[in-house]
């Protein structure tokens, strides 16, 4: 590629600059640009492969983005001290850039299209993920990358009922929403949400007053292509069919796969459709061997006739292929307590989707560390998601969670984030975990309703329930205008339709939103048309199984839960429950068996199952705070004697000594006469002497 001339342009948004700078930096790249957003510094580039990807019927396109820890001035912890794999921040920001790119790149590119963003320096004030986001844009727009752009996106707040573009740390702090946008100049293409109750009314508001902006972004980004002149798109193999095989197999398939369509169990679907696959092939392999990719273009072929068939039926017929009107829900089921040991256990069943989420209960030290560019350093409340292959009846090794998992995860952590009780309230470290034990469409947000049941069976005082539905979309590719949405999507109108839009929230608003979709964008009639159905669907829900199954919960901690005690002592001492080295405190935790967080402002918590335990290391911790008074009779134990008087432990960890002469009214001749070590003594304190020892007397001495 020619190199390309250094030129910076720049837009005032939120009123900060943004400043974008090209032809400076990875100039071997298809597109690149530096981004500045205050001290945000992002750099990203978009690559492509020079030829198209045989054998696949979908775009290669990976997003990273990559976090280097020398953005925020950290060395990263660990043995090795570099950067690992990408962290959980890192892959759901991967997986924000890439909603809003991949339906925007021709139907025919299969090209390996490559995006990387770099975070360079972070200004927690100014979003490296949104500049990240708009540099993916800018770097496609100047590229020889086919690519329908620009889009622009924003984060949107809400502070004292005024919407906030951008809002920076302290306004976050005060919002009662996050909401990231993303769009073209006319419509919205993804939408991710985390909101504290908050109606359908004010954030659809949010999603127009956010609109604008994304116009006048996408307008500079072109301002800025029109000024550099950019090199003229490559060339892609139009991907062409075969019509006589598209007839061949349309006339021996198309009946057949409605029959095995028109069927509302999936397996047995996925059963009869898998014997179609069978046969279509036993009669054209052999014919149209001549081409080696034939044996995949009748895959497609198929693909196509379904994906007709399903898309034909909801718009011409209002039919779903389980039978089911477009605003019906499946059967719902909702149970909690299935594990007896677990802390709480919710089961939560929408047709032939079903999640069991696990609720578990710790001390605030079993609080997940995070080595990353937030501000953030700790996280006390966790959901993680896991689609073992059984779910869909697959055979598959587990390898972990990928970033289809955590991004579920956290989709449902968002959701019930606004209920989960303060520390002050709730003092646990809190851990849910969903497993997805059948998929027909929509685990995420049966991940949200089997959370809930989880944590109330677990006790925890949520401050509401949320449930969470997931609303799909099919549109007539001849008449962009003619449109229908479906309540409720299963797993086959996800794959064949246009929109998987998901909401959760409680009765009283939304909490969370995550839109993905596959067509260009999405128009506000379509988008208040899905807030609507989502509401209903969720009140459905919470009003319904849900109501039903926690009202079989006593909603009390299980006997196999930690307890939890906290108080507060003088900050001034901490450092003497924790001792040199951390010696006393490690001494309570190995005579009580109890675990024990201690924070610098005094705050104290002991979490532990032994509730005398609990009240042992309480009294233990007390006595070692506790301000000695002059006069004040206390209970000790001899520890030691000498010639000249004995030591006493009056509070745990406190000594003192009681002079020979303080031992009795009368002359002492030898300390052993009066006491002995083990001895339990009440002592009255006299004072602190010279060399900082207390002095003591046994309390009846004058």
């Amino acid at each position: 590629m020619t190199q390309q001339k250094q030129r910076k342009f720049s837009i005032s948004l939120a009123d900060r600059e943004l400043i974008v700078e090209t032809g400076k930096l990875a100039e071997l790249a298809n597109g690149s640009c530096l981004i500045r957003y205050g001290d945000t510094v992002v750099l990203v580039t978009a690559t492509a492969s020079q030829k198209q990807r045989d054998g696949i019927d979908f775009l290669p396109l990976s997003v990273d983005f990559e976090e280097k820890l020398y953005a925020v001035g950290k060395i990263p912890g660990g043995y090795i001290k570099r950067e690992g794999k990408p962290s959980e921040k890192s892959i759901l920001a991967s997986r924000l850039i890439d909603r809003p790119l991949r339906p925007l790149f021709p139907k025919d590119l299969r090209n390996d299209v490559s995006i990387v963003a770099t975070i360079l320096s972070v200004d927690q004030n100014n979003s490296p993920e949104i500049a990240a986001m708009i540099g993916a844009s800018v770097a496609l727009s100047i590229s020889d990358i086919p690519f329908n752009g620009p889009i622009a996106g924003i984060n949107v707040g809400l502070v004292n009922d005024k919407f906030v573009i951008n809002p920076n740390i302290e306004q976050r702090e005060k919002s009662r929403m996050l909401i990231t946008v993303a769009g073209t100049s006319q419509k919205i293409v993804m939408i991710e949400a985390g909101a504290n109750q908050v109606s359908e009314e004010v954030i659809i508001g949010a999603l127009k007053f956010a609109h604008t902006e994304i116009i006048r972004l996408c307008d500079f980004i072109n301002s800025i292509v029109s000024e550099i002149g950019v090199p003229e798109k490559f060339e892609l193999d139009e991907i062409e069919v075969d019509t006589i095989l598209f007839r061949d197999v349309s006339q021996l398939s198309t009946k057949l796969l409605e029959s095995a369509l028109d069927n509302p169990n999936k397996k047995q679907r996925d059963l009869e459709v898998s014997r179609i696959y069978e046969q279509v092939h036993s009669n054209f392999d052999e014919k149209y061997s001549e081409s080696i990719q034939n044996t995949q273009l009748i895959d497609d072929i198929l693909n196509k006739i379904q994906k007709n068939i399903v898309r034909n039926w909801i718009l011409e017929k209002n039919k779903r292929v389980d039978g089911r009107k477009l605003d019906d829900i499946r059967e719902l089921y909702a149970e909690v307590g299935l594990l007896p040991r677990a802390h709480g256990s919710g089961l939560f069943s929408r047709g032939q989707t079903q999640v069991l989420t696990v609720a578990t209960l710790g001390a605030l030290g079993d609080m997940q560390q995070l080595d990353g560019i937030e501000e953030n350093e700790n996280k006390r409340y966790m959901l993680h998601y896991n689609f073992p292959s059984f779910s869909v009846g697959e055979t598959r090794p587990s390898r972990g969670p990928g970033r289809r998992e955590i991004g579920h995860g956290a989709l449902a952590e968002r959701a019930l984030l606004p209920v989960i009780p303060s520390i002050d309230e709730f003092p646990y470290a809190i851990r849910l975990v969903s497993e997805v034990l059948s998929s027909n469409g929509s685990t995420s947000q049966a991940s949200v309703c089997g959370s809930s049941l989880a944590l109330i069976d677990a006790g925890v005082p949520v401050t509401d329930i949320v449930a969470g539905i997931s609303v799909g979309l099919v549109t007539d590719k001849e008449d962009k205008s003619r449109y229908a949405t479906i309540m409720d999507i299963q797993g086959i109108e996800d794959f064949f339709g246009d929109m998987d839009f998901k909401i959760a929230g409680s009765l009283k608003g939304i909490t969370a939103i995550q839109v993905d979709i596959k067509i260009d964008g999405l128009s506000f009639e379509i988008i208040e048309e899905a807030f609507y159905k989502a509401k209903i669907g969720r009140e459905t829900i919470l009003n319904g199984v849900i109501k039903e199954a926690i009202s079989s919960s006593s909603g009390e901690l299980s006997i196999y839960a930690p307890r939890v005690i906290s108080f507060c002592v003088n900050p001034d001492k901490v450092r003497d429950v924790i001792g040199p080295g951390g010696k006393t405190i490690q001494k309570i935790i190995a005579t009580t068996g109890v675990k024990i967080d201690i924070e610098s402002n005094g705050k104290v918590y002991i979490i532990s199952s032994n509730l005398s335990m609990l009240e042992k290391a309480k009294g233990i911790i007390l006595g070692i705070t506790e301000d000695i008074e002059t006069d004040k009779i206390y209970t000790g134990t001899i520890t030691k004697t000498t010639s000249f008087g004995a030591f006493v432990e009056f509070l745990p960890n406190r000594e003192g000594m009681i002079h020979i002469s303080k031992l009795d009214n009368c002359k002492v001749n030898k300390v052993e006469d009066i006491v002995k070590v083990g001895d339990k003594v009440n002592v009255r304190v006299l004072g602190t002497g010279k060399n900082g020892r207390i002095e003591l007397a046994l309390s009846h001495v004058l």
